[in-house]
């Protein structure tokens, strides 16, 4: 299992490189400058003098190795719109906000997609099922820039049990996270019910039940750590996703968490935050791909790491 680790983790280096060059490119390729503010324009001396003194006024290829060059070293630049803080400053400081909520979310995600799915399953086609799906059909459809605010009106207006937004005590998590996961939660659920009934039809089902084996020991022993693969599958991007920041939920309860810097960066033209966040994306969502592959050698033997 090593050498696979060790192959799989060389195998990233191309694909992170690759996204840098895309995401390089991409923003370089938007009409404007990260110094020509709309409302305000620079004259264009200082506007000259100021893409001199970071570099952009060199060819790209010069700008790429530069920069590339100072990333693997672990300097990510200055912020453009934020001269007096560097990306390293600002991820420290803010990804443990979005991490955080990300982790709660994706805990609501888990703890009621994957019961629900259960269920749902081993009741199929009862009152249970239909009002499951139910419930999974309107989280997938709710979005959370409908749901943050209904929560906000309903739990901390009328009702008065939470604080309305900011971030702080356990308190202030309870909302987001919960916005945050509903709907993840939805897609486990119907995930998870789904593979489930594929699994509680096979032949090594039945052949449980024949032995006698009481219906919850086969659900959870059998059936259940087969159907978990699919799930896992979903879980390990979902992860990379809701713990690297989620912009929008993090706008609607002004949380100060390292979504609401990316979108910032992206209006404003600030390519070391940009090039910054979106590498730490991309490295959390592969180092998340390789956990998945783990897991799955240990969710079904069978499995080898370099067949996941």
């Amino acid at each position: 299992m090593f050498v696979s680790i060790v192959r799989r983790v060389l195998a990233l280096v191309p694909v992170l490189f690759v996204i840098s060059v895309v995401t390089f490119l991409l923003m370089h390729s938007v009409p404007g400058s990260p110094f020509q503010a709309e409302d305000k324009p620079l004259p264009p001396q200082i506007k000259a003098n100021l893409e001199a003194f970071y570099g952009l006024d060199e060819p790209l290829v010069t700008q790429y190795l530069r920069y590339m060059g100072n990333a693997l070293r672990g300097d990510l630049g200055p912020s453009y719109l934020d001269r007096s803080r560097t990306v390293n400053d600002i991820i420290a400081r803010h990804l443990p906000t979005s991490a955080l909520l990300g982790v709660l979310g994706l805990g609501v995600a888990i703890l009621i997609g994957v019961p629900l799915g259960v269920i749902s399953a081993v009741r199929q086609n009862s009152w249970v099922d239909h009002l499951g799906m139910l419930l999974a059909v309107g989280g997938v459809s709710v979005p959370a820039m409908t749901l943050g605010p209904l929560l906000i009106w309903a739990v901390a207006l009328k009702a008065d049990l939470l604080p309305v937004a900011r971030w702080g005590t356990w308190q202030h998590a309870v909302l987001p996270a919960i916005t945050l996961g509903l709907g993840h939660a939805a897609i486990l659920a119907r995930l998870t019910r789904a593979s489930m009934l594929q699994v509680v039809h096979a032949d090594f089902i039945r052949t449980a039940r024949s032995k006698g084996l009481a219906e919850r020991k086969v659900v959870a022993k059998h059936a259940l750590r087969n159907a978990l693969i699919p799930v896992v599958t979903v879980i390990g991007p979902l992860f990379a996703a809701l713990v690297t920041g989620s912009m929008v939920v993090e706008e609607i309860f002004a949380i100060p968490g390292l979504g609401s810097y990316f979108v910032d960066s992206v209006s404003s033209r600030d390519y070391p935050v940009i090039m910054g966040t979106t590498l730490l994306y991309s490295l959390v969502l592969v180092i998340a791909n390789l956990v998945v592959d783990i897991a799955y050698t240990f969710i079904d033997p069978r499995i080898r790491l370099g067949d996941a």
